[in-house]
């Protein structure tokens, strides 16, 4: 009697949970599709597209620069929350020889990154973060390296995960949501997204990419081409 009771508290618990996130799900999907309206505003020529996840894909010019805006859900870091990550890539051709990657806390299985594919590791430099990964095309040049230096302090921002250098432009990678602790370990939900990106949050990331865009193509810096 007892164990009947029991798988029957149990059938009616999922149900319940079934009921519930199919009631969500329309708000979830309004709520992940108006994840940029707040910064929309400040993009000249906005473009919007939509990724699978749900969330926005946006495009436009901000501080001088060409941006694409994304973010990438992750669910699949073990032993770790699941995670919003929000890519501001600038694109904006640079005299740069190779692509560089610098990445915090690299644990090979971030879905934004390709980091994994550069075939050179170079060994950190003094000052640099010590749980960082510097990986690049081929070897890294002192000129680089002197480059990667004068933007270090990037990354005393936490949140910041990975800094991309490239031909074809800039990016930064930047924790946008976490989910919530309690929440996820009692009901494995993890909602991420649910308050729109700032402009506040947006517009230092996007004036890191222009300072570090200005000093690549300072005639001091043409050397990293």
């Amino acid at each position: 009697m007892a164990l009947g009771l029991l798988v029957l508290a149990l059938g009616g618990g999922l149900v319940w949970l079934a009921l519930r996130l199919c009631a969500a799900a329309p708000v979830r999907a309004a709520t992940r599709a108006g994840y940029f309206d707040a910064v929309l505003p400040g993009l000249e020529g906005a473009r919007r597209g939509r990724a699978p996840t749900g969330f926005p894909r946006l495009a436009g010019r901000m501080g001088g620069l060409e941006l694409d805006l994304q973010v990438v859900p992750d669910s699949l870091t073990f032993r770790k929350l699941p995670a919003l990550w929000l890519l501001v890539t600038a694109l904006e051709p640079l005299p740069l020889s190779q692509r560089i990657q610098l990445m915090t806390r690299p644990r090979g299985v971030e879905p934004f990154s390709n980091i994994a594919r550069l075939p050179v590791q170079t060994a950190l430099p003094p000052g640099f973060p010590a749980d960082a990964m510097l990986k690049s095309e081929a070897p890294l040049t002192a000129d680089e390296a002197a480059l990667l230096r004068l933007h270090l302090d990037l990354f005393d921002d936490p949140r910041v995960k990975e800094l991309v250098l490239a031909p074809e432009g800039l990016r930064i990678v930047w924790l946008a949501d976490e989910a919530e602790r309690g929440r996820y370990l009692l009901f494995r939900e993890a909602e991420l997204g649910q308050e729109q990106l700032a402009p506040h949050a947006l517009s230092p990331l996007v004036a890191r990419l222009r300072a570090i865009r200005a000093d690549i193509l300072r005639e001091g810096m043409r050397k990293c081409a």
